[in-house]
């Protein structure tokens, strides 16, 4: 209905009529998603999701407490609340609440299935969200491998992923109550395992599943008109994601089936699953609190392992895949306080709950929680170009541990999986010696600001080319894992490659929106990278070390990263 309207007034005077009768929730998912597809909303930003609905991040004891502090204040202009643990050691998994539980990360899922909403229609509003198949793949993976490094950094083992679906499941407790209907986020008991909900069968989840692996295995899918679809190097991964989400885009839905999201529902009901209790779902039922429980990240992981099955079966990249001949990377620095040592620490911060919630009195009423940060650094790479001529290349910076829970050094195949993409950009390379610089506030993987609502009320802070889409982002915060206290070894892969290789036809000189173009692409318009998204890590490496597989245009750095504790 929103899309519609006719014009900018006429959606405007829908949107009032449509915020008194429909629930607040679906009012605010519908909202987002015409603000950010409809061209008359160019330049409209929402406020962040975090401050529209706190009861999704923050604990419901927290926010009772301050309901509590708003009823007995008297004449205080502002009341901060501590917010309150959701679990303590007896749990080892809530050693890693601070990456789940995290606001900013919860909000960037939200965010990101606003921009790729699986029910997104190309024919009806007219764009095409190009990638979107491998984008879904790409950002959760980019996720599990997140989560994975910093599961290293806290001293547990890397993820089980979920394999069968008569698994036992961990428990989880989410301590969050949804203010719109009253009803918390359901508990899961420990050992329960899937069963059938009204809507699909656990039998349907795995016959979608051999039909999805029987089509890697030969490669190609089946349409809705009965034809034969190849999974090539160009589409392939495109179309798997679709089907496997699954999205509008689904080839064969009917087929196929809706594996990733019937998933979500089927753990999301598990301790009510026929609705016999009318209780409400779990969190895994909601994209902006679903990476709370520790299953999203095993599930997910699972995901992940049918999207490897498929890039199995293509080729390894040939030494002549990945060389830029003639350029050549003679060093890497990290620099900050100490040169290839980044500083890692615990902040508090607030959030803002007077604009969420209804309070009794006009009085600013914060939650003070804490997150992870880092100390701000920056790259240096001397490279040499010895072509004679002007090359325009695109830098690729990637991260991963050097060594496993065991303490064993990860092969190359092993450790692929947990590189995670830290920024990639575009530079001009001059004939000789070089020097890159490049800031880690410049990332491209990141949302450097999100602008809170007293800002947006006041029009301060706010980008010239302002939009909506620029919400959706990493949280900066959140660049790179925790660390440990001793310092955490990493690799730091720095990688040249040929921007005439690289570079998209037809696609724009300027991106809307750039802060965070390798998970949320660019609005309206092709992704701008040719390469495949993890490149050169989306493919197995037959390499088991780093000097086997390097060619002169990477550069393979040891770094540390350094948990300091909390920071006043």
């Amino acid at each position: 209905i929103f899309a519609e309207a006719k014009d900018f007034d006429d959606f405007i005077n829908l949107a009032k009529q449509a915020r008194e009768i429909v629930n607040e929730g679906l009012f605010a998912f519908a909202l987002s998603v015409t603000v950010l597809h409809r061209d008359d909303c160019q330049g409209v930003i929402l406020p962040p999701i975090q401050e529209v609905f706190p009861d999704k991040f923050i604990p419901a004891e927290t926010i009772n407490r301050a309901l509590k502090a708003d009823k007995e204040s008297t004449n205080e202009s502002k009341v901060v609340i501590e917010i309150q643990k959701t679990g303590n050691i007896l749990d080892p998994e809530y050693n890693i609440a601070y990456f789940r539980e995290d606001i900013g990360i919860n909000a960037h899922h939200w965010h990101w299935h606003l921009v790729y909403p699986a029910t997104f229609r190309p024919d009806f509003f007219g764009k095409v969200k190009d990638r979107k198949g491998e984008l879904f793949y790409y950002m959760h993976q980019q996720m599990c491998a997140r989560y994975d490094c910093d599961r290293l950094s806290v001293g547990l083992q890397r993820m089980i992923p979920f394999q069968n679906f008569d698994d036992k499941l961990e428990g989880y407790s989410a301590h969050l109550t949804s203010l719109i209907s009253g009803l918390n986020y359901a508990s899961r008991p420990a050992g329960m395992t899937l069963r059938d909900i009204r809507e699909v069968d656990v039998q349907d989840m795995e016959r979608w599943r051999e039909r999805i692996l029987s089509a890697i295995h030969t490669g190609q899918v089946i349409d809705n008109h009965g034809q034969e679809v190849p999974l090539d190097l160009e589409r392939g991964l495109d179309i798997l994601g679709a089907i496997i989400e699954s999205s509008h885009e689904s080839l064969n839905k009917g087929y196929y089936g809706t594996l990733h999201n019937w998933g979500h529902v089927m753990i999301a009901k598990i301790h009510d699953h026929d609705g016999r209790f009318k209780e409400n779902p779990g969190v895994m039922d909601d994209t902006s609190t679903a990476l709370r429980d520790p299953i999203f990240y095993r599930y997910h992981r699972w995901m992940d392992n049918i999207f490897q099955e498929y890039k199995r079966r293509l080729p390894s990249y040939s030494p002549q895949d990945l060389s830029f001949p003639g350029i050549r990377i003679v060093n890497v620095t990290v620099n900050a306080k100490v040169p290839n040592l980044v500083h890692t620490y615990s902040k508090d911060d607030f959030l803002e709950l007077s604009n969420g919630i209804n309070l009794k009195n006009k009085i600013q009423v914060c939650v003070k929680y804490e997150h992870l940060d880092h100390e701000p650094f920056s790259y240096s790479i001397a490279v040499s170009n010895n072509t004679g001529a002007d090359k325009k290349t695109t830098v690729r910076i990637f991260l991963a541990p050097k060594y496993d829970e065991l303490g064993n050094r990860l092969v190359l195949e092993d450790q692929r999986r947990l590189y995670i993409e830290l920024d990639k950009f575009t530079h001009e390379l001059h004939p000789g010696r070089n020097t890159i610089t490049r800031r880690s506030l410049d990332s491209s993987v990141t949302l450097s600001h999100v602008p809170t609502f007293e800002e947006l009320e006041k029009g301060e802070g706010l980008p010239d080319r302002a939009s909506e889409y620029c919400s959706c982002g990493w949280p900066e915060h959140m660049l790179v894992p925790r660390g440990t206290p001793r310092g955490m070894v990493f690799h730091l892969f720095v990688m040249l490659t040929d921007y005439e290789e690289d570079k998209v036809t037809d696609a724009p000189a300027t991106v809307v929106c750039s802060d965070a173009v390798s998970y949320c692409g660019a609005k309206d318009q092709k992704y701008p990278d040719k390469r495949a998204m993890g490149y050169p890590f989306d493919r197995p490496i037959k390499a088991r070390t780093p000097s086997e597989f390097q060619t002169q245009n990477m550069s393979f750095t040891e770094v540390r990263v350094q948990y300091g504790g909390h920071k006043a």
